[in-house]
């Protein structure tokens, strides 16, 4: 069952059966709204990158991105940069693994973010969302949606967290202005 999450709002990241996740899917998804013109309707692609900041002690110690694929330590990988977004109409158009029993320990938090490479604003896309699949077996767990579109480039989307033995994930949908997920560390440091 999945939890359609609030802004702000945070969830424990834990089986239904109660057993603790190994490896969870951050994935992005989003659609080039139609734009009313003279001669009708029409899209313009939009790319939209997916980003994942590794922090320990609220230092970031990787990132995880379209030009960085892999984490060092090998346990948050990216699935490929999606140029135009909407191919799975609805589904994840970029993803981000992470296998959380690779995590090393002393990353304590990992901020999923998203921006505009090419500088559109968010008024100009529809239908984003993040959402956390359970890896090991494609059951989503929760989904934020991005709604109301606005004069951004990027949002803060969420972040997972070590919370004793577990992870939690909190939305946090703030959003900021920047290309590149290191424009946007100045907006993520506050959420730490």
């Amino acid at each position: 069952m999945t939890v359609n999450m609030t802004k702000g709002q945070a969830i424990s990241l834990q089986k239904s059966d109660g057993g603790t996740l190994t490896a969870v899917r951050m994935g992005l998804g989003w659609q080039a709204a139609k734009r009313r013109g003279l001669f009708g309707s029409r899209t313009r692609e939009i790319d939209l990158d997916a980003s994942a900041v590794l922090f320990a002690d609220k230092q970031p110690v990787d990132v995880v991105f379209f030009r960085h694929l892999q984490s060092d330590d090998g346990s948050v990988r990216h699935t490929g940069d999606n140029l135009v977004g909407g191919v799975g109409q609805g589904g994840d158009d970029e993803a981000i693994l992470v296998d959380l029993q690779r995590v090393p320990v002393h990353i304590d938090q990992i901020v999923f973010t998203v921006n505009s490479f090419t500088g559109q604003t968010f008024q100009e896309v529809q239908n984003a969302f993040c959402r956390i699949v359970d890896e090991t077996n494609g059951q989503e767990l929760a989904r934020y949606t991005l709604d109301g579109g606005g004069a951004y480039t990027a949002q803060i989307m969420a972040k997972v967290s070590r919370v004793g033995g577990g992870w939690q994930m909190t939305a946090l949908g703030n959003p900021a202005n920047g290309r590149t997920f290191q424009d946007l560390m100045p907006a993520i440091l506050p959420h730490l």
